[in-house]
Order: structure tokens, then C-alpha cells, then sequence
């Protein structure tokens, strides 16, 4: 096959309160806010992107936080778990570290693996994997040292309504190698170090719906435009109907939504998250595209404060 994704280049969810998401994806889980923006399509809601020290693909989470947002049900037709690659022999740290926010975790295995499966505070499901793969994150807040830092992505479990045919699209369409089959799950393997690992349940799953603490999307890695562009062609050749080419200011997208009812996003790995500030000061400003500019002001102000702070819990 001559199109292989290297895996996910980001997950983007609904939740619905900005400060809360703050204090749990960066306070909490010690992830950096790399940007701060809006949602070109509704202006007065937040976009932010939360990753490794330089927002590297294949770690960066995304929120849209809406506060009149419905409760979303995970189910069919989604991500259902978001999957965190951490440090070999960091487990442990994690699972005190929860404890002293008093944040209810379970262990679980599944394929001869040791998960550490939590809620974000709108009920978003994410789990810890430990992983040798996958470059170490430079980026320490609060009372994450480097070490014990999350590298990125281990990769998620996609809740299928349909498992056959979204395998189908794993394997034919996006390069996937499926390699192990257990406990009511089938696992994929992408070509990369991080988002590489992908389950998916065997059995048809009842859908879900859309809303706070659920996944909207996911992303996967297209390395240019010229690459993307080969993409879109599959795609279509494969009988999906994929958007036109997409400007996210950070990233050239196109969606299609797989026939187990998720949808897909392919993503290009440039130009990034430092295009447009000082990779030093990432996630420190509001930034907007140039058409939002000359309505900074009014942007700014129908959106709630938010700040990246060090939590009580770190301070004792």
C-alpha cells in the first residue's frame, strides 16, 4: 500500500467549561496549552490545543468548550477512549498522583497491557499506557517532572457501530496493520512511535451522541499538502466523500465520516503551532486569523478569563 499514516495527529472534544479543562489538561495531566484560539465557526466559543513541550502531531488534544453544551453518551459512532503514552515505570506516580486530587482511576489489561483509565471532569474517557516508543516531552508544569511526563498520544479506542467496515477503512484506506485479536477487541498498529496503537471493539456497538464529554473527531497524519492531496484521492477513490481542502491555520484538513459512524479527519503535520507567536510563548495569547483581527476587542471580551496555574494540590 502506498499511503500509510504514521497515526493520530490530534483528537478535538466538546466540553464545557474553559478554566476547568485548563486545570485538568495542563494543572492535572501537565500538558502545555500550545494555543489559544477560537472556533472559526462560532467565534465566541475558545479552541484550545493542549500537547507536548512544541505541540508536536500525534500529541495534541483539542477542546471546544461550550457551557450551554448538552451532555453528550459515549457509544458507537466515536473515540470512546483517548489513550496517553507515559514513560515506562511511571504508572505509579500517575495513579498517586490522581489519588491526590482525588480523581477515581481503574487499572485494567487489556492485550497483555496496564491501562490506568480516568474521566476528565465533563466525562471524557482517557487512559494511561506505559510506552517505550515515542520521543520524551521537555515541557514540566505543576508536580509533573520531565521524566514521568506524558509523551503524547499511545493512541485511542474507537467505539465502532459498524466494526467490520470502520477495520475495513483502518486497513484499506488509512495503512493500519491489524496484529492481535482479544478480550472483544481488535488492535491496529499506524507506522509511527505515538498515536500508533488503535483498538476497536469486535461486537457492533449502540451509537452515541455529540455533546459535552464526548470526542467530536479524530485526526490522522498527512506529512505536506502534496501528501494530503494523495489522501483525498484515496479517500474518494474508496467511495467516501471527503471535504474540500480546509484552512485550520496550524494544519490543511479534510473530513469524511467512516461507515461505523466516526468521523475522520486527515491532518497535515505542517506548518504547526509556532507559525504565527514565538514557540516560547506558545498558548500565552489569544491568537485569531487574520479576518477575526479587526474584531479582537469584542472577541475578547464575550470570552471567559482563563490561566494556565499551578493547583492547591501542587502548592502543599
Amino acid at each position: 500500500m502506498s499511503q500509510r499514516t504514521t497515526g493520530i495527529h490530534h483528537v478535538t472534544a466538546f466540553v464545557r467549561h474553559a478554566q476547568a479543562t485548563v486545570d485538568f489538561y495542563s494543572g492535572v495531566l501537565g500538558l502545555r496549552l500550545v494555543k489559544k484560539t477560537i472556533n472559526f465557526d462560532a467565534p465566541e466559543v475558545y479552541h484550545l490545543y493542549f500537547g507536548n513541550d512544541a505541540g508536536s502531531p500525534g500529541t495534541v488534544i483539542t477542546f471546544f468548550p461550550w457551557p450551554t453544551s448538552r451532555k453528550g453518551r459515549i457509544g458507537g459512532g466515536q473515540v470512546g477512549i483517548t489513550t496517553y503514552a507515559v514513560p515506562t515505570g511511571s504508572l505509579d506516580f500517575w495513579k498517586a498522583r490522581f489519588e491526590i486530587f482525588g480523581i477515581a482511576t481503574t487499572e485494567i489489561s487489556r492485550f497483555s497491557e496496564r491501562f490506568l483509565q480516568l474521566e476528565d471532569p465533563d466525562g471524557l474517557r482517557i487512559e494511561l499506557a506505559e510506552r517505550e516508543a515515542g520521543r520524551a516531552s521537555n515541557w514540566t508544569f505543576g508536580g509533573v517532572p520531565t521524566d514521568k511526563a506524558i509523551k503524547g498520544f499511545g493512541g485511542a479506542v474507537l467505539f465502532s457501530s459498524a466494526p467490520e467496515r470502520t477495520a475495513s477503512v483502518l486497513q484499506n484506506v488509512m495503512g493500519l496493520e491489524k496484529i492481535a485479536e482479544e478480550g472483544g477487541f481488535a488492535r491496529y498498529l499506524a507506522s509511527g512511535d505515538l498515536g500508533n496503537v488503535i483498538d476497536v471493539n469486535i461486537d457492533p456497538m449502540e451509537p452515541g451522541h455529540g455533546g459535552a464529554g464526548t470526542v467530536h473527531h479524530i485526526a490522522w497524519r498527512a506529512a505536506d499538502d502534496e501528501d494530503h492531496a494523495r489522501w483525498r484521492s484515496l479517500v474518494e477513490e474508496n467511495g467516501f466523500q471527503p471535504t474540500p481542502f480546509i484552512d485550520r491555520q496550524y494544519f490543511n484538513a479534510i473530513y469524511f465520516r467512516e461507515e461505523g459512524g466516526i468521523l475522520f479527519e486527515i491532518a497535515t503535520d505542517p506548518p504547526g503551532f509556532a507559525h504565527d507567536e514565538p514557540a516560547e510563548t506558545m498558548g500565552e495569547k489569544l491568537m485569531l486569523p487574520d479576518w477575526f483581527e479587526p474584531h479582537r476587542a469584542q472577541i475578547e471580551q464575550g470570552l471567559p478569563p482563563i490561566e494556565v496555574r499551578v493547583l492547591k494540590e501542587d502548592m502543599e
